[in-house]
């Protein structure tokens, strides 16, 4: 409907046009004089461009986007190019070029650069430059060109959509942290346990008196024999420096900060050699095995670049729901905003059954936890979580822990 629209518009131009030069011709052959022929033949030069132009296509005009590069962090700079080839030299009075984007990418854009008033004349190549001074996180896609141009009194106008099609992908910002592995050993949390601690059974240290849950094969009988009492083999206990994370993606206006952390803490997780895995549950749950190396890395900053925080389920019913997290052999971490009673009670019975559990609260730069909050820390601590304040731009939060 639009397209017929247009071009009923086009053809009442025209006729307009014709309609015009017909009057000032008329004009001058009836009225007769030097000013009527000059007014016929100054408007003459104009009609005749016009009518060439209504015979000029666009569609000979190709449009490339040049991206410096398809990858960037968050809060970078890009710089975008627009080379602009034509077929004919047809001389354009003017061109007005406009880069089409995401809305994300038009948000972040503090000026119209993107749009441009050409001047082209006979030119056939053209570009032009413009920057995105800060760019948001995300995935971003920019559609065709738009080009328009016109003839000098309004009355012919040609508009085009030159397909661009290009991708950007930005992937959230990040701070340089040295991670510290937490100490905590499998099945064994900050307080006291009665769940089995998980040793190394191929390598006994020593011997030590028989206690409630220990298996029968660890009786070390001569011990038994000499002492008359019954005795067990200790173990050495395995340690594990494996991390599994769990990001909430319910609406936050601290949701960014989040996703910063998060990509902060997994890069020096990675780094350090250790291993880690993964799991969101937004609109789609996705997570990711523990793994470890720099394609692992790659594959999670690429689902922080798109992640939003489109969550319909409470981080404690996620906790709830997924019990393969009770098998993981690794720490816990739990990222999130809000520190709520129904999640403390949910994360108090995973650090009872599967160890060290922390969750990092995040808070912009200069907020502080509400008293509720503070409340449900000191209970927290009490149930053997470790609950960790993190402001957004100072993520660095293992400087006071112990290896």
């Amino acid at each position: 409907m639009k397209q017929l629209l247009n071009t009923l518009k086009g053809v009442w131009k025209l006729i307009v046009l014709f309609l015009l030069i017909l009057f000032t011709f008329s004009y001058a052959m009836f009225q007769g004089g030097f000013v009527s022929w000059f007014l016929f033949y100054s408007f003459v030069p104009f009609a005749l461009y016009a009518l060439c132009l209504s015979l000029y296509s666009l569609n000979g005009v190709k449009v490339e986007r040049i991206l410096t590069k398809t990858e960037y962090s968050a809060g970078e700079e890009a710089s975008i190019t627009l080379k602009i080839e034509r077929e004919s030299a047809f001389p354009l009075l003017y061109l007005v070029v406009e880069d089409e984007m995401s809305e994300q990418l038009l948000r972040a854009r503090k000026s119209n650069e993107a749009k441009r008033f050409l001047f082209p004349g006979f030119q056939k190549e053209m570009s032009i430059q413009y920057k995105i001074n800060s760019l948001p996180r995300g995935e971003h896609f920019f559609g065709s060109v738009r080009l328009k141009t016109g003839d000098l009194l309004g009355l012919i106008e040609k508009e085009r959509q030159a397909p661009a099609e290009s991708r950007m992908v930005v992937y959230p910002a990040y701070e340089e942290i040295i991670y510290k592995p937490m100490a905590h050993h499998y099945d064994q949390g900050m307080t006291a346990s009665k769940e089995r601690v998980q040793r190394d059974t191929s390598m006994a240290i020593g011997i030590r008196e028989y206690q409630p849950g220990d298996r029968f094969s660890w009786i070390n009988w001569k011990a038994t024999a000499k002492r008359n009492d019954i005795m067990t083999k200790e173990f050495e206990q395995r340690q594990s420096h494996d991390v599994f994370i769990l990001m909430d993606c319910a609406a936050d206006s601290r949701f960014e900060a989040i996703v910063s952390f998060t990509a902060s803490i997994v890069r020096a997780i990675l780094r350090k050699g250790a291993q880690s895995g993964f799991l969101t549950s937004a609109a789609v749950r996705t997570a990711f095995p523990i793994r470890g190396g720099e394609t692992h890395q790659l594959q999670i900053f690429h689902h922080l670049a798109k992640i939003k925080d489109d969550s319909q389920s409470s981080l404690d019913r996620v906790l709830e729901a997924e019990h393969f997290l009770l098998q993981q052999n690794s720490q816990l971490m739990i990222m999130t905003g809000k520190l709520t009673k129904a999640l403390i009670e949910k994360a108090g019975y995973f650090a009872s059954k599967n160890g060290t559990l922390t969750i990092f609260l995040i808070k912009h730069e200069h907020e502080s936890p509400s008293g509720d909050e503070l409340l449900l820390k000191t209970s927290a601590n009490a149930r053997g979580i470790r609950v960790v304040l993190v402001h957004d731009g100072h993520f660095d939060v293992f400087s006071g822990v112990s290896r």
